[in-house]
């Protein structure tokens, strides 16, 4: 059985990946610190509950960063990787 690579909690400062998502419409944008997995990438696709902690920020949190989880799918679905580590980026692309 293989470990996590992406287990173990880190900094925003530090993220494993920084995704994001904007709407220039309303100047809405979300973005997302992903700190730490709680599955290996390979299970994490049959799994639709599969979330990441992550620090998140948006207009709603005044431009602060706020923790907490978040579903992978969400993330993956609405948002562009914009900064990722060189593993993360073998894992995820």
């Amino acid at each position: 059985m293989s470990k996590n690579p992406f287990g173990k909690s880190t900094k925003p400062e530090n993220a494993y990946a920084t995704y994001r998502v904007d709407n220039p419409a309303n100047g809405m944008y979300f973005e997302w610190k992903v700190l730490k997995t709680y599955q290996r990438p390979d299970k994490e696709k049959d799994n639709q509950y599969a979330r990441w902690f992550c620090a998140v920020k948006s207009p709603m949190t005044y431009d602060s960063w706020e923790l907490g989880d978040t579903y992978v799918k969400e993330i993956l679905d609405l948002a562009n990787m914009i900064d990722a580590t060189s593993e993360w980026k073998e894992h995820y692309g």
